[in-house]
């Protein structure tokens, strides 16, 4: 098992990122840009919004995806988003 987290290259009205747990997250990823996976996904899919594989959980579980749904934390635990965020409110910038 194992928990991942889709960056979408642009948000889709409240959303911006999707958290999923999988058995096999390489043939999930896949089944969601077949347009066969979760709702939101084949949504922004539909509407032309692409998305990145931005994090993974190699050790995560049912319980641990809960988690970290709960915190609603997910442009803080997005890696991409860290970035983005970094180089925008770096001095200088």
């Amino acid at each position: 098992m194992a928990v991942y987290l889709l960056h979408f290259d642009k948000r889709y009205k409240h959303a911006g990122h999707y958290l999923g747990f999988a058995e096999d997250v390489e043939a999930r990823i896949a089944r969601h840009r077949a347009g066969n996976g979760a709702r939101l996904v084949e949504v922004i899919t539909q509407a032309g919004i692409g998305f990145t594989v931005a994090r993974v959980w190699p050790a995560g579980n049912r319980a641990f995806e809960r988690k970290l749904h709960r915190r609603k934390a997910s442009p803080r635990l997005c890696p991409i988003c860290r970035a983005a965020h970094a180089s925008v409110s770096a001095p200088g910038s």
